[in-house]
């Protein structure tokens, strides 16, 4: 019988108090570091709650825009933003070096993240700041994307990522926020979802056709309306099909 494993992770230090509830269903986290949310004492909060639950530590850097929640391409220059990331994470080094804790991987936010999958400028620039940190660090990357490839050919390790609660496009680019049909909100259909990329490598894009995708870790978002009983259910089905979370 195959054996399967999968990493699920949320995006926390956001603003919403609800990382203690999330602790119990994830395996790594993404902690926001000032870029589009955060500041060095909610850092530290959800750094020791991912400390004591034995839940892996990201870097959520983003483009520094707290207005819009990172979630807006932002004019700004290559070097500008290889400062403002560097700056974001070397924060995140800050707190975890005084809580006795380990950084696990980056992953870019919102905007950053999807301009990253297809701009090899912005790419780049994600690729230096992580050579940067001089440390063995995940770099957590969509599948068959820009900043995948970069990734590879400077000898980054990479984890590819996929959403629990997001819909897809062909290209395999995440539906715009803007679109009525971006977000899954039922539990049953993001379980389906999930499991369908996990156990059998394939992604049911808005278009109803299927898409080959790997997985290895899988977010569930923690600013979420539901996302607490999401993660729970992910949890339950996961479970069910002898998926193991890690």
């Amino acid at each position: 019988m195959n054996f399967f494993k999968i990493d699920i992770n949320a995006d926390v230090g956001e603003g919403l108090g609800n990382e203690s509830m999330l602790m119990p269903y994830i395996s790594s986290c993404n902690i926001a570091c000032g870029g589009h949310a955060g500041d060095e004492l909610t850092m530290r909060e959800v750094v020791k709650l991912a400390k004591n639950s034995n839940v892996k530590i990201g870097a959520h850097p983003s483009f520094p825009d707290k207005e819009n929640f990172g979630r807006v391409k932002m004019d700004i220059s290559c070097a500008a933003l290889y400062t403002s990331l560097k700056h974001q994470i070397t924060d995140m080094l800050a707190v975890l070096e005084q809580e006795q804790a380990t950084l696990h991987h980056i992953k870019p936010h919102g905007a950053l993240y999807n301009l990253a999958a297809k701009d090899k400028k912005v790419a780049n620039v994600i690729i230096e700041v992580v050579k940067s940190m001089h440390r063995p660090v995940q770099l957590y990357v969509p599948y068959k994307s820009v900043v995948a490839e970069l990734a590879q050919e400077n000898g980054l390790s990479i984890t590819y990522e996929a959403f629990a609660d997001r819909n897809y496009n062909p290209d395999l680019s995440l539906v715009s926020r803007n679109e009525d049909n971006a977000l899954i909100t039922d539990v049953d259909n993001m379980a389906e979802h999930v499991l369908n990329m996990i156990l059998n490598k394939k992604l049911k894009t808005v278009s109803g056709e299927e898409q080959h995708i790997i997985a290895e870790t899988i977010c569930v978002h923690g600013d979420s309306p539901n996302a607490i009983q999401m993660v729970k259910k992910l949890n339950d089905h996961l479970r069910e099909s002898e998926i193991r979370i890690q």
